[in-house]
């Protein structure tokens, strides 16, 4: 079976979703994220996300399986604080998690295939800031 990473590329509110939590919420029951899905704000943040960088972090980690963030420094040539940084980015994003080997955080992938969808408008994108203006 074939996990996928639905990502949203841009905000687009649907009343019969927000209704849905809102009355969950009310109800008392736990509003929880859905692991298989991310929605980015904006083009720059995508930008951000998914550049050279970090895709090629993304791609070491899943080739290499590595079993620290030390070691996929070493992998992508590069000084482990600034992996960190990016490595946590990630995390904090959903792409990849963070798991515990001893004193080290092992990066995991958790799904085995990308999906993305979105309408990010193309006149009227601020360019000096992260979110899109509407034209």
């Amino acid at each position: 079976m074939t996990r996928t990473l639905r990502i949203t590329i841009g905000t687009r509110p649907e009343r019969n979703s927000l209704e849905d939590t809102l009355g969950a919420i009310d109800a008392g029951d736990g509003v929880y994220p859905n692991p298989s899905r991310l929605s980015i704000e904006s083009l720059t943040t995508f930008g951000r996300i998914f550049g050279p960088t970090n895709l090629e972090l993304l791609e070491a980690i899943v080739q290499h399986n590595p079993s620290s963030i030390r070691e996929l420094a070493r992998l992508v040539d590069r000084h482990p604080p600034e992996v960190t940084e990016n490595v946590h980015e990630l995390a904090d994003y959903g792409l990849i998690e963070l798991e515990d080997e001893s004193r080290a955080k092992r990066p995991t992938v958790w799904y085995d295939e990308l999906e993305f969808s979105g309408a990010v408008p193309v006149q009227g994108l601020d360019t000096d800031s992260d979110t899109p203006v509407a034209p």
